[in-house]
């Protein structure tokens, strides 16, 4: 977690009324909600699973089972059926 000082980037009003309810302490303030980004987006994580699940899909649809998806993809066959079972596209 970044630290920055209030007084660099907070007025000095804003800064008097926090100091009404906190003083010398780390004050955390969240991001707002749409800044959020989800998991792996940034890394481009989200994005390797979602190629790796549409190959194990298409491979089930053309008949692989899922004892050979699960060794081929070194998973277990039980994540294997969650992957071809969902229904997200």
């Amino acid at each position: 977690m970044k630290y920055t000082n209030a007084t660099h980037v907070l007025p000095e009003k804003l800064i008097v009324e926090i100091q009404k309810y906190v003083q010398g302490e780390t004050l955390y303030i969240p991001k707002q909600e749409n800044a959020y980004k989800k998991w792996g987006t940034s890394s481009g994580g989200r994005n390797m699973l979602d190629r790796r699940n549409n190959a194990i899909k298409a491979a089930f649809a053309n008949e692989s089972t899922l004892q050979a998806l699960a060794k081929e993809y070194h998973l277990s066959t039980e994540t294997i059926k969650k992957i071809v079972y969902s229904h997200k596209k």
